[in-house]
C-alpha cells in the first residue's frame, strides 16, 4: 500500500515528494509529543492509539497469521502515515475555518451513503478505507468530514483539490499553525503540507504490529 494513497481519497493524488526543508521539534522541547500543531500537542500515546486501532481492524479482517504478517509488511510505514493524516486533518480544518467553511453531520452522512452505495454497503466501504487508506472503521466518519471539508474548500476557491491554488491555501494554514514534528517521524514541509522523512537512518520506531520503521 503506497503511503500517500492512505492520506485521503481526494487528497492522496496531489501529495508529491517534498523538498527537504522545514522545522522539527525535539523530545526535549516537546516531551511526549509526536507533533505540535497550532500550539496543541499530538502525543505519542495518541498516535500509538490510532495505529493500534488500525492494526486491530486489520487483524480482524485478516485472521490468517501469514496473511496478517504480509499486511504488516505492506503497511510498515503506518505510524508515520497516520501522523501525517492527523496533522493534515488539522491543517485542512484550519484552512477551511479561514474560509468560513463548516461541515454538518448531514453532509457527512450523505457522502457516506453515496460511497456505501458504490462499495456495496457499509462493511464494503469500511474494508476499502482500511485497505487503501489505513483508516480504521471507527475513524471513517472523521475522515469523511475531511473529504467534505476539502471538497467545499476547493469549491470556495474555485479550484480542484489537485490544483496549486488549493495547496497554496493549505500551505498558508501550515504556516499559521507552525507545525513541528518530532524528528523521529520526519519533518513537515509547509509548502506541500506533507510529512517528509528525515535523513536519520539510525532512528527507528516500533509499531503496534511489531514491525520496525526507519525514519
Amino acid at each position: 500500500m503506497h503511503r500517500r494513497r492512505r492520506t485521503a481519497l481526494v487528497l492522496s493524488a496531489a501529495i508529491a515528494a517534498a523538498a527537504p526543508l522545514l522545522t522539527a521539534c525535539g523530545d526535549e522541547a516537546h516531551p511526549g509529543a509526536a507533533a505540535v500543531v497550532g500550539g496543541q500537542r499530538i502525543t505519542v500515546a495518541q498516535l500509538e492509539g490510532r495505529v493500534n486501532e488500525v492494526r486491530q481492524a486489520q487483524k480482524a479482517a485478516v485472521p490468517d497469521e501469514t496473511q496478517y504478517q504480509q499486511v504488516l509488511a505492506a503497511t510498515s510505514s503506518l505510524t508515520r502515515d497516520t501522523l501525517h493524516n492527523m496533522v493534515l486533518d488539522r491543517v485542512l480544518h484550519r484552512a477551511a475555518q479561514d474560509q468560513g467553511i463548516t461541515v454538518s453531520r448531514l453532509e457527512i452522512q450523505q457522502m457516506r451513503a453515496r460511497l456505501e452505495q458504490q462499495a456495496g454497503g457499509s462493511k464494503g466501504l469500511e474494508a476499502t478505507w482500511l485497505q487503501k487508506y489505513g483508516i480504521a472503521p471507527k475513524r471513517l466518519d472523521d475522515n469523511l468530514r475531511l473529504q467534505v471539508e476539502a471538497t467545499k474548500l476547493a469549491g470556495k476557491l474555485g479550484t480542484q483539490t489537485t490544483d496549486p491554488a488549493f495547496w497554496k491555501t493549505l500551505s498558508t494554514a501550515s504556516e499559521e499553525l507552525h507545525v513541528d514534528l518530532n524528528p523521529r517521524y520526519g519533518t513537515w514541509d509547509v509548502q506541500k503540507s506533507s510529512r517528509v522523512d528525515a535523513k536519520t537512518p539510525w532512528v527507528r520506531d516500533v509499531t503496534a504490529g511489531g514491525t520496525q520503521e526507519t525514519a
